[in-house]
């Protein structure tokens, strides 16, 4: 029997150590919420961790960019639709113009109308969003993905277009006139309905690279919670396990710190 070296102590305390060190590290992910709390729990998954959380930053700014980009061609057509409607009525003042029946003044005020129109027309040509052209007709290119990559959304020339241009131009203040301004405006509208279809061709290919982005970052959550995400029934029964184990642990110390002094009975 030894006094100076106590190994049962030594070793019970090391063993302490341990315990603390587990139960520690248990409070840590149990109240963090994560299982890596430091680099030295799992360097491997904080790697991979690190770079999902990145892409996972980038697709939140595509699909940002995406959302953007539908509510753009959102509001080309609601400008759009009130264009047809504009149109339609040119075309209605350009038959009504033509009726025989009709004076000179009666047609100046169909004129009068019809140039309001047309000036209105003019007038929507030149709005924006955001300070972006909405019918300069310039292709936008919509970032859709977390690598950059684009998708071209083509643009509606309105300001340009000769085809609009000519039509809200016309005179409709004689019958020869109003003649003409109906075939204009009949091609204006045809012209139209064509842009009309191509923005409605852009919103449907956003929305699918919308929602494309939206399963992805699910997805990419899903597997990085796999990595860091604590499970806290798990944990729960981990953290009892090594809170025993600490109590127990010195309780031990305290009876292995003890046994020296049985020496006493020998030298008694």
């Amino acid at each position: 029997m030894v006094i100076n070296t106590n190994l049962s102590a030594q070793n019970a305390a090391t063993l302490l150590m341990q315990s603390q060190s587990n139960l520690s590290a248990s409070l840590e992910r149990l109240s963090s919420g994560s299982k890596i709390t430091s680099p030295a729990d799992d360097s491997a998954g904080l790697a991979v961790s690190m770079k999902l959380t990145a892409q996972m930053s980038r697709i939140t700014a595509a699909s940002n960019n995406v959302n953007n980009a539908i509510s753009f061609s959102q509001t080309q057509d609601g400008y759009i639709q009130q264009v047809n409607t504009a149109f339609s009525r040119m075309s209605e003042l350009s038959v009504l113009s033509q009726d025989v029946t009709k004076t000179t003044s009666d047609r100046a005020l169909y004129q009068q109308e019809f140039h309001a129109l047309g000036s209105y027309i003019n007038n929507v040509s030149t709005k924006d969003f955001n300070g972006v052209s909405l019918f300069n007709g310039n292709t936008l290119n919509v970032t859709t993905d977390s690598e950059a990559n684009t998708f071209a959304m083509g643009g509606i020339n309105l300001a340009g277009n000769t085809t609009y241009t000519t039509a809200t131009a016309d005179d409709i203040t004689s019958i020869s006139g109003s003649i003409k301004a109906l075939t204009d405006v009949k091609a204006a509208i045809s012209q139209l309905a064509s842009d009309r279809a191509n923005i409605g061709s852009n919103e449907e290919s956003l929305s699918y690279y919308s929602n494309q982005l939206s399963t992805l970052n699910n997805n990419l959550s899903a597997a990085n919670s796999q990595i860091t995400d604590v499970d806290v029934a798990t944990e729960s029964t981990q953290y009892a396990k090594e809170n025993i184990l600490v109590q127990t642990g010195t309780a031990m110390l305290a009876q292995a710190n003890s046994l020296p002094q049985s020496v006493l009975k020998l030298l008694s």
